[in-house]
C-alpha cells in the first residue's frame, strides 16, 4: 500500500439554515449555539487542532456573518476584559489562532445547490489535491481527550490508504432509521470496508446498526472526478453520502467506528442538542455532581 501524505486540512461544512432553531438561528448561526460555554463549531476547531490539522477552511452561508465575527478579533473586548482582569476569558480563542497556520472562512455561493456536499465544491480551492477531514458542523464528538478520535480515524487513513474513512457509530435498532447504515463486506487486506450506506431504513431492513456520523477522512484527488459531476439527489440536494456510495462501489471506503471513550452525538436538534450539552458536562468535574443531583430529583 502507498503511504499517504500527511492530512494537515479539514473544511467545516456550516452553510445550513438550522431551521429547527427558529427564531434563535434568525440572529446568528447555527454552529453558534453554545454547548456549555462555547459555541458548538468551536469544539470542532479545538478537535481538528487536536488531531494535527493546521489548515482549516469554515464554509459558512452567503451573506452570513456570525461566525466570521466570532473567530475576528474584538479590540473592545479585549480592552473591557482587560479593565476587569479577566482577560483570560478569550484564550481559547487566542489559541486557535496561534495554533493554526491558516483559518480561512469561505461563503458557499447561491448559485451551488442545497446539501452537504456543497460546501466541498466551495472550498476546493482551498483543498487542491491534498487529503482533507471533513466535519459536519452540528455534530460533536464528546471525549475527554480532545482530538482522541479523529486522530483514529487519520492514523487508519494513512495506514491503508483508502478513498474515505467514514466515522460510524453503533446507534441500535431503536435509532438506526435516523441515519444511513452502513453495509460491510468482507476484504482480509481492508478492514470494516463497506459498500455503501444505506439512508433511513428500519432496524429490520437495515445492513448493521452502525450508523454514518460526521467525520471523514477523504482522498481529494479521487473524489473531485465524482463529486463535481454529481447531480442532485433526494429533495434536490447535493448529498455527500451519494459520493461516498460511488467511492464505496468503485474503491475503497473504510469506516471507524466511535467507542465508549469518543462518542459521536448529533446536536442538529434541541433535543439532540440538549443530550449533547449534557454528555459535554457530565465529562465536567466541576458541573458532573451537580448535573447528577438536578437529574435525580426531577
Amino acid at each position: 500500500m502507498t503511504k499517504s501524505i500527511p492530512v494537515t486540512k479539514a473544511v467545516i461544512a456550516a452553510a445550513g439554515r438550522g431551521t429547527r432553531f427558529l427564531p434563535t438561528v434568525k440572529a446568528y448561526a447555527k454552529e453558534l449555539v453554545p454547548i456549555l460555554s462555547k459555541p458548538n463549531i468551536q469544539y470542532l476547531v479545538e478537535e481538528a487542532i487536536a488531531a494535527g490539522i493546521t489548515e482549516l477552511c469554515i464554509v459558512h452561508r452567503h451573506g452570513e456573518k456570525t461566525i466570521r465575527n466570532y473567530f475576528k478579533a474584538n479590540e473592545d473586548w479585549e480592552t473591557y476584559l482587560k479593565s476587569v482582569n479577566k482577560l483570560e476569558a478569550l484564550d481559547s480563542l487566542k489559541k486557535i489562532n496561534q495554533n493554526l497556520k491558516t483559518l480561512k472562512l469561505v461563503p458557499q455561493s447561491p448559485s451551488l445547490p442545497y446539501g452537504n456536499a456543497s460546501p466541498l465544491l466551495a472550498a476546493k480551492s482551498f483543498i487542491g489535491d491534498d487529503p482533507f477531514v471533513y466535519m459536519f458542523g452540528d455534530d460533536l464528538i464528546v471525549e475527554k481527550e480532545t482530538g482522541r478520535y479523529l486522530k483514529k480515524m487519520i492514523s487508519t487513513f494513512e495506514k491503508y490508504s483508502p478513498a474515505i474513512v467514514d466515522s460510524v457509530k453503533n446507534v441500535g435498532p431503536i435509532e438506526i432509521a435516523r441515519y444511513g447504515s452502513a453495509k460491510y463486506i468482507k476484504d482480509s487486506k481492508y478492514p470494516n470496508r463497506i459498500s455503501g450506506m444505506y439512508e433511513k431504513l428500519p432496524a429490520d431492513k437495515a445492513p448493521s446498526f452502525f450508523g454514518q456520523g460526521g467525520r471523514f477522512i477523504v482522498n481529494s484527488k479521487k473524489l473531485w472526478p465524482i463529486l463535481t459531476s454529481q447531480s442532485t439527489g433526494k429533495g434536490n440536494e447535493l448529498w455527500f453520502a451519494d459520493a461516498v456510495n460511488t467511492l464505496a462501489a468503485n474503491d475503497i471506503v473504510i469506516t471507524e467506528a466511535t467507542d465508549t471513550e469518543s462518542d459521536w452525538m448529533t446536536t442538529g436538534d434541541p433535543l439532540r442538542w440538549l443530550k449533547a450539552n449534557l454528555a459535554v458536562a457530565m465529562l465536567n468535574e466541576e458541573f458532573a455532581p451537580e448535573i447528577r443531583e438536578f437529574i435525580k430529583h426531577l
